[in-house]
């Protein structure tokens, strides 16, 4: 089976072609030059740029697979949702416009479920699995019985990880995503553990909350009058030492959360062999080692993506297409595009053309 994978869910433009367990090319554009000029990712910028870019990118990745779009391709997967909507809209009309023309099955990709299955880029997802999604908008963690099954045990309240870290940076003038400038800075400097409070622990759920962090961070910058860093000429050696160390204890407040919640999702399961961590914020080196000290010390095989699949791309949405086609699985034509803050269903329908 031979799938392209579109991915456009926000600042990043990305096409992948997968092929029967591999990955035959994958394409990613990402937008940061363009939005780091806002500090944030401006939806309508995103949006125009994605129209812009997606068709040149489709013939560059078939070009480069020599292949053209009538031939050999089995199916298309695309991001429907979460995501900026425009960008989504983008994405979904040039794939369903695609599936019409060629006469073949479409399936909309819950891009967080992508993320999670990138980890068997890394190794085989051995199941049952708990899945830690963390991303610059969502704090998601699943309990994965089996391939392509999602439980939900808890999720982002209001500002994800990767939100925080990002207005955190903007409140220091990092630059734009913030989040690698403070996992960058943290690890030249030296955590306080008393200094920030570990956000929305006082309770016995798996959900997420970090806006109270985030505004604990800014008093304490105001309280402090910490002088804006000039990332013009952002440089590790000339940044102040007090500005190193606040970003240490940034990154192990966030980082601690994060597990506390993993350790009592833990406990809500059973027999989990592998514990799969996702996502942008995926990234941070802070978050890999302690999760992979916590995976180890309990008996769990850890699994996340290699740093460049960590982002958004293509080739996990490809890849997770191919893993709901195996089953039969396809969507429909009506299929919508699903805005951050809203479920995006599990409404596949039965493939009529599917063989075993």
């Amino acid at each position: 089976m031979i799938c392209l994978g579109i991915e456009t869910s926000c600042d990043e433009t990305s096409v992948a072609l997968w092929q029967d367990g591999h990955l035959i090319t994958d394409l990613v554009h990402t937008q940061i030059p363009m939005h780091s000029v806002f500090g944030g990712v401006v939806p309508e910028l995103a949006s125009r740029e994605h129209l812009r870019l997606l068709d040149g990118l489709v013939s560059s990745v078939l070009q480069s697979a020599e292949r053209s779009a009538g031939q050999g391709i089995d199916l298309i997967a695309v991001t429907r949702g979460p995501g900026l909507l425009g960008a989504l809209l983008v994405g979904i009309a040039y794939a369903k416009s695609l599936s019409l023309s060629l006469g073949i099955p479409i399936i909309g990709v819950n891009h967080l479920h992508a993320h999670l299955l990138a980890c068997d880029f890394t190794d085989a997802i051995e199941y049952p699995a708990l899945g830690v999604l963390v991303s610059g908008g969502h704090t998601h963690i699943y309990e994965m019985p089996a391939p392509c099954e999602f439980n939900l045990l808890g999720k982002t309240l209001d500002d994800a990880a990767g939100e925080a870290f990002d207005k955190i940076a903007k409140l220091l003038n990092l630059p734009y995503p913030g989040g690698k400038y403070i996992d960058i800075l943290a690890g030249h400097g030296t955590a306080d553990p008393r200094l920030f409070s570990k956000p929305y622990l006082q309770n016995d759920n798996c959900d997420f909350s970090f806006s109270g962090l985030k505004t604990a961070v800014a008093q304490y910058v105001h309280k402090n009058s910490f002088a804006a860093i000039d990332y013009a000429s952002f440089d590790v050696e000339n940044i102040p030492q007090e500005i190193k160390d606040l970003c240490a204890s940034v990154n192990e407040t966030i980082v601690e959360t994060l597990l506390e919640k993993t350790r009592r999702a833990v406990a809500r399961c059973h027999d989990v062999k592998t514990l799969c961590l996702a996502g942008g914020v995926a990234a941070n080196s802070h978050l890999r080692q302690r999760f992979s000290t916590f995976a180890r010390t309990r008996g769990f095989k850890f699994l996340a993506p290699a740093q460049n699949y960590c982002g958004d791309n293509a080739a996990m949405i490809a890849y997770a297409g191919v893993q709901w086609a195996k089953r039969g699985l396809m969507s429909s034509m009506d299929f919508e595009a699903i805005p951050r803050g809203k479920i995006v269903p599990n409404d596949f329908i039965v493939n009529p053309f599917f063989k075993e």
